[in-house]
């Protein structure tokens, strides 16, 4: 099989742009994306496009075609949809094509517009990421759920909000450098408990901004590579795909996240590593809860004790095992479609080098993604090493 490297990869800033469309946004990115990885858009295999909500917010599908196009490239164009794990589907799928020998060069990306509809509409529009007989029809949200499960969180393990927000104001402390962020604004913990409560335990700053993005990602063979002389140290060696039950009331936990811990499992076995050589992670911290979850389902730390994890500086910056130095989803932003590749993208740069907050991992050769869906009713992993320093 063919080493998966990654040649280079683009970001919009993430934010508040209701009047740009996503193939706008796709534009942007894809073309740093090209300009980065020195690929030619006309040996692009193939294109893989994450987008959750682009009927509700744009009124439009089929949308492999039309990013195609807005990339710059003709090429054979899939769309896929997982909810938030929308774009981390994408990638899981073209690391098998160039694995398989099937394509060399795989254009991987994702979008979304949110901001446009409000946060009543785009809540609304979240909320089919849910199970709509039993749970969207009797009021639930996101914000709902997971408030739930960190209730869980607390009955069955112990912990508080002020556990939570240390989370928060550590997510908001890696986003400072982050110029792609959309809060570069640092906060404390009396900010995040004296915030508006959104649904109990859960405030305003327990929760992932609503945004506008785009992320995209040249994937390519390691013979690619080599033939065209690419810059391309860091290789995607491990893929995992985990599922659960939709609805929360048909799980048999809500205070972990079984089918992190299937993806997460998948990848470090596909990878040929486990959890102990993990130096830095990128998770999906769609709430300050969900960070907790994640941590502990990829055994970066035990059930039970994630909980403590930024309180007592063990996934800070210069913590044992740095969690979200991008800012994470909390900071950085979460437009829905680009969030798995964008976690790609950063955890790349970090590995090589590039990014802002490298200096905190200097000596890192292995970096995990993870990226979920709804409430983690799907998830993916991926595990990134550096194969060239």
């Amino acid at each position: 099989m063919s080493d998966v490297r990654v040649a280079g990869s683009g970001l919009t800033a993430f934010g508040h742009s209701p009047e740009r469309t996503s193939r706008d946004l796709f534009a942007e990115a894809t073309v740093t994306a090209f300009e980065e990885s020195g690929v030619p858009r006309g040996d692009v295999d193939a294109l893989l496009y994450g987008n959750f909500m682009g009927e509700l917010s744009e009124h439009q599908g089929h949308h492999g075609p039309l990013m195609a196009e807005a990339a710059g490239i003709q090429a054979p164009a899939t769309r896929y949809e997982s909810a938030c794990a929308s774009s981390g589907a994408a990638v899981r799928d073209a690391v098998f094509r160039i694995r398989n020998g099937e394509d060399d060069v795989v254009l991987v990306g994702g979008a979304e517009r949110m901001t446009n509809l409000g946060t009543a509409g785009a809540t609304e529009a979240l909320a089919i990421a849910a199970d709509d007989l039993w749970e969207v029809r009797a009021g639930m949200t996101f914000p709902g759920a997971y408030a739930l499960m960190a209730q869980a969180y607390f009955d069955e393990y112990g912990g508080e909000h002020e556990d939570l927000a240390h989370v928060a104001m550590k997510n908001h402390e890696n986003a400072l450098t982050n110029e792609k962020a959309q809060y570069q604004s640092a906060i404390e913990i009396e900010d995040v408990l004296e915030a508006p409560p959104v649904s109990e335990p859960l405030g305003l700053y327990d929760s992932c901004p609503i945004s506008d993005g785009a992320a995209a990602t040249v994937l390519v063979s390691e013979e690619y590579a080599e033939e065209h002389d690419l810059d391309a140290p860091v290789s995607i060696s491990g893929t995992g795909q985990g599922g659960d039950r939709m609805a929360l009331h048909d799980r048999e936990y809500l205070a972990r996240s079984p089918a992190a811990r299937e993806a997460g499992e998948e990848a470090y076995t596909d990878a040929g590593i486990d959890a102990a050589d993990v130096d830095v992670a990128e998770v999906h911290d769609c709430f300050t809860i969900a960070e907790v979850l994640a941590i502990e389902a990829l055994d970066l730390e035990p059930i039970g004790e994630g909980i403590s994890a930024a309180r007592d500086e063990r996934t800070t910056a210069d913590g044992e095992t740095p969690i979200n130095l991008s800012g994470g989803l909390k900071a950085k932003g979460h437009p829905v479609g680009a969030t798995g590749v964008s976690q790609i993208a950063e955890l790349a740069d970090l590995l090589a080098g590039d990014h802002p907050n490298s200096e905190f991992v200097d000596d890192a050769t292995t970096g995990v993604a993870h990226n979920a869906g709804g409430t983690v009713a799907s998830a993916t992993v991926h595990v990134l090493e550096v194969s060239d320093r």
